[in-house]
């Protein structure tokens, strides 16, 4: 790999005046800000509608992309909302994401958007090119029809057409705005990697479209879900409720639905990260009546098969494989044999007194560093957490002698910078030098995640020369 930089930052988390981040002017002052850093590299979470709990990780379809990111100024601009309806949905707090609100006020406004749309030709144009995107907009109206039952239990199937033109509406607003922002980004030398969740939701519009390709009952509802044993994050484990992929059947039709994920995918970003590698190898399949992750057991899944078929899609692309958790020397062959590069973690790294991976002296340059991620404390969180013992050894290993926390934050981010990884990534909070305050998600806890947002003034506030320099003197930008 090219050693080069980058920061992780998802949209919502963007600042800016309408309740969450946008595809705004915000996006376009953050990639500036990247560029005058000399990182290479946006990494965002995934972009599709989140669930009830706003996790991305869980969504109705793979192929969507979230409403609440369309911004409302360029509607305005176009003359699609009033300046009256653009006011009103001003936001109350720049700090965190207002989803209550957004929830109940936002589909409304664009519904009106979409009403005073006339010329719905470039619309058609789009879901024509993109069938799987107008499968979740069908979808979405007819669940809408259905008083929001699961999809096994609808009984009406002709969609309100208002309903449907404002999902129509809402995906081409929403992946026509953010083309305009890739363009930006990358005519400004910054490449975007995306985020593919593993799994979907049961009710989704993918389980729904193709039922046969999901482990289901005779009632279609799962017969076994996904998660992982207990580990690091979880005493129990994590019950995540995916229904788990057929893979004998999808291995009949050379794995197309992957395929198209793919293309679809490749299409919106540089490259993408693939949660849960491991889950390829083996995953943990876990009883559906289960209420803890506790009495899953782990069955082999497709491995190099999905690999290959997915491979020429990807040529020239950088895919990232999410091999972290309870890896074993199957999950690093897969990895290795793959070509992909997996991902090394500071915050592991001190975990017991091993020679381990995820110590920086062991980085191969086929691999993506960071110093956290979404999942993860932020450094400074994480370090003032840790007892005096381990904290002394990581200050130790990156050479730092002091005791103050402050004093030790360049000492470790300058061994994640020289270090041999290909490429690292820093989550824009431990730019900021922030504690756990600002985490985005406590795996195996519902609520209170992904709210997290960054406000220009704070931005303002790194020293972007230290950045630049270390990029320059480390060989991670021009």
């Amino acid at each position: 790999m090219k050693r080069a930089s980058g920061v992780l930052l998802h949209i919502s988390s963007l600042w800016g005046d309408h309740s969450e981040g946008s595809f705004g002017e915000a996006a376009r002052e953050w990639v500036d800000f990247l560029a005058d850093c000399g990182f290479s590299y946006w990494q965002t979470l995934p972009f599709c509608l989140p669930d009830e709990a706003n996790s991305p990780y869980k969504s109705y379809s793979a192929f969507s992309g979230n409403p609440y990111f369309i911004d409302l100024p360029m509607l305005h601009k176009v003359g699609l909302i009033t300046k009256e309806e653009l006011e009103s949905a001003y936001q109350r707090t720049p700090f965190a994401c207002e989803f209550e609100r957004l929830a109940a006020e936002r589909l409304p406004l664009l519904a009106k958007a979409a009403d005073r749309m006339k010329d719905t030709s470039c619309i058609d144009e789009f879901m024509k090119a993109h069938p799987r995107t107008e499968e979740f907009c069908l979808y979405m109206a007819l669940k809408a029809a259905n008083n929001d039952l699961p999809w096994n239990e609808w009984t009406i199937d002709t969609p309100d057409e208002k309903t449907l033109k404002l999902w129509r509406f809402c995906q081409w607003a929403f992946f026509s705005q953010w083309k305009e922002i890739k363009d930006y980004a990358n005519s400004r030398g910054i490449s975007i990697i995306g985020d593919i969740p593993i799994y979907v939701a049961w009710d989704s519009a993918d389980v729904w479209a193709a039922p046969d390709q999901f482990q289901l009952d005779p009632d279609k509802n799962p017969s076994s879900v996904a998660g992982v044993p207990p580990d690091y994050f979880s005493e129990d484990g994590q019950l995540w409720g995916n229904p788990l992929y057929d893979w004998d059947k999808m291995k009949e039709d050379g794995f197309s639905w992957w395929r198209e994920r793919m293309a679809f995918m490749l299409e919106n970003f540089d490259g993408v990260r693939i949660d849960h590698f491991r889950g390829i190898e083996s995953y943990f399949s876990i009883p559906a009546t289960e209420t803890t992750a506790r009495n899953g057991k782990w069955v082999k899944g497709p491995g190099m098969d999905l690999i290959n078929a997915i491979k020429p899609i990807c040529e020239g692309k950088l895919i990232i494989a999410e091999d972290l958790g309870d890896i074993t020397p199957e999950v690093e062959q897969l990895v290795e044999e793959s070509g992909f590069p997996g991902m090394r973690v500071l915050q592991f790294a001190f975990l017991d007194t091993s020679n381990n991976p995820h110590l920086p002296h062991n980085y191969i340059n086929n691999c993506v560093a960071y110093t956290g991620t979404h999942d993860n404390n932020t450094l400074l969180g994480y370090v003032w957490e840790l007892d005096p013992g381990t904290r002394r050894r990581l200050f130790d290993y990156c050479g730092f002698s002091g005791e103050h926390l402050d004093d030790s934050y360049n000492h470790m981010l300058r061994t994640m910078f020289q270090s041999h990884a290909g490429l690292l990534m820093l989550p824009v909070q431990d730019l900021l030098l922030y504690g756990r305050d600002t985490r985005i998600n406590k795996p195996g806890i519902a609520e209170g995640n992904w709210s997290y947002r960054v406000t220009k003034e704070q931005l303002k506030t790194i020293y972007k020369e230290k950045f630049i320099y270390w990029n320059r003197l480390y060989s991670r930008t021009k």
